[in-house]
């Protein structure tokens, strides 16, 4: 069965439609001729399919992955936030709105939220864990820096 982005399976899809997600999730740019030719089908078949999936939510939107030596140099850290259950929906609305956050993640156990961030400088880091902080529902954070990637498997 086909996985979507979380890696959760993808119901309700077909073979062809579970190959196409596949080829797209190696190289989203692959033109729909040879989309077509790698599956063995018509390329109208591709652009129905394509469609399709778009429709249905399958596919959300077509992006590139940029190697992390090569984006934009800063620093790169992960933020454990515990927040107050009744605000949390408030706390991760106003985290979304902060543009170093890329990533933010609900998880188990002792914290509630894991933000995924890059700052310019440790000042910059610093200011804007002060700014979590200042969030009202945000209990207690934890963060570490990362300083490089030892694996980045696409999902």
């Amino acid at each position: 069965m086909a996985t979507g982005n979380s890696g959760e399976p993808v119901a309700g899809l077909d073979g062809l439609d579970r190959q196409l997600l596949e080829l797209l999730r190696v190289n989203a740019r692959l033109p729909v001729v040879k989309l077509a030719k790698a599956l063995g089908c018509a390329r109208s078949t591709v652009q129905l399919r394509l469609k399709a999936l778009e429709d249905g939510g399958h596919i959300t939107g077509y992006t590139i992955s940029v190697a992390q030596s090569r984006a934009r140099p800063g620093i790169r850290a992960m933020v454990l936030i515990t927040v107050d259950s009744k605000l949390e929906p408030e706390v991760a609305r106003e985290l979304t709105r902060r543009h170093e956050i890329h990533k933010l993640y609900a998880v188990s156990g002792r914290f509630d939220l894991c933000a995924m961030l890059t700052t310019e400088s440790t000042e910059e880091l610093d200011t804007l864990l002060d700014r979590i902080r200042a969030i009202k529902g945000v209990v207690d954070t934890v963060s570490t820096i990362l300083l490089s990637n030892k694996l980045d498997r696409p999902e």
